[in-house]
């Protein structure tokens, strides 16, 4: 796919993921011990063979430049082509709040790019694709457009794009929806697609009050393109929710899941932090957990996931549970159906306890 730009969108509502969400972007937050949601596309794209990754830029960057930074540990930090960034833009007019704005500002970069092809992705899904099968279902269909989507099991709520398709492939309808019900075909937020057509999508849906690439600039023209879809059958989680983070959260600690995403033949990549080993104490208990490097535990944990250099002190109790990076879990601890985000304390024999399914929330740099 040496012929494809890449371009992951960073701009998810986090209106139902406020709590993780105050001072990063929603494919930001941190995820699977030492993930960040954003890893999942960039790395797909780079084990595709896409070499040249454009980022669009949310209006409050810093998190996403931290992260990603030169894009070395996704070998995109290159001479020619490699990584690079698109700012937000600002408008006058409130209501011009979409991505459309910023794909519209950056036009003429990508009408001069080279490269024949573009690849769309959202940077809030979980999932490990080799897009070289899409970009071999793309030609063979003849598309215009190509979508990705993956058979919903279960219900899930927020906002997310339902598809229905033939046969054939052919999407027949795209609508957005807030809760998508079991065997509805959800999609990835994954558009494949000639530059040429993305670029007269973008300014003329933008150029008639458009805000949103996918309902002003897809659905109001699926009768204008050959627009197919393409299924993915292996794991997927869409992260714009409290609850979906959650979920998918403890998916994680199944073994089927983990193999989808992290045991193929295309690995992960992050942002390299050395840490040293776990330190599993005397007295510590451990089932069926995902525990970190640099982690700290003299008590028990279960059913839950510890990221970098978290603290478990003695007679702490954690179940069903995310702790993030650097938090410390005094003795006599009870944590249960909770998600603590970084830098939290959970002072002596204090007990937190949520729901199983509407866990508590702990916000960044708090201490119980």
């Amino acid at each position: 796919m040496k012929n494809v730009l890449g371009l992951v969108n960073i701009q998810e509502d986090n209106s139902l993921i406020r709590e993780l969400t105050a001072s990063r972007a929603v494919e930001l937050v941190p995820f699977a011990g030492r993930y960040r949601l954003v890893d999942f596309t960039l790395s797909s794209m780079v084990n595709s063979g896409i070499g040249h990754v454009g980022v669009m830029l949310p209006d409050r960057p810093r998190s996403v430049l931290d992260h990603v930074r030169s894009g070395k540990e996704w070998d995109l930090s290159r001479r020619h082509e490699g990584l690079f960034y698109l700012p937000s833009v600002k408008v006058e007019r409130e209501s011009r709040e979409g991505d459309l704005k910023n794909f519209y500002a950056n036009a003429d970069f990508f009408e001069h790019s080279d490269k024949k092809y573009v690849l769309i992705t959202s940077g809030s899904f979980i999932y490990n694709i080799d897009f070289n099968a899409l970009m071999d279902f793309h030609i063979e269909k003849d598309a215009d457009i190509t979508m990705m989507y993956h058979v919903e099991k279960g219900e899930n709520t927020g906002k997310n794009a339902v598809l229905e398709v033939n046969g054939d492939g052919r999407a027949e309808d795209i609508a957005e929806k807030t809760v998508v019900y079991d065997g509805s075909k959800m999609s990835l937020g994954v558009y494949l697609m000639e530059k040429r057509v993305f670029v007269e999508i973008i300014r003329n849906a933008y150029e008639h009050g458009g805000n949103d690439l996918l309902v002003d600039g897809i659905i109001k023209n699926a009768g204008k393109y050959k627009i197919y879809a393409m299924e993915h059958n292996e794991y997927v989680a869409h992260v714009e929710s409290m609850n979906a983070y959650y979920k998918s959260s403890m998916d994680l600690l199944r073994y089927d899941v983990w193999a989808s995403l992290f045991m193929g033949k295309n690995p992960i990549y992050t942002k390299v932090k050395d840490e040293v080993p776990v330190q599993y104490k005397e007295e510590s208990e451990v089932k069926n957990a995902l525990i970190a490097n640099g982690c700290i535990v003299h008590g028990s944990v279960e059913n839950s996931i510890l990221f970098r250099g978290v603290k478990v002190g003695k007679g702490v109790k954690i179940k069903n549970s995310v702790i993030m990076e650097n938090c410390d879990l005094k003795d006599g601890a009870l944590i249960e159906n909770v998600i603590c985000d970084k830098n939290v304390v959970v002072s002596k024999d204090k007990w937190l306890k949520g729901a199983p399914n509407y866990p508590l929330i702990v916000t960044k740099n708090v201490t119980i």
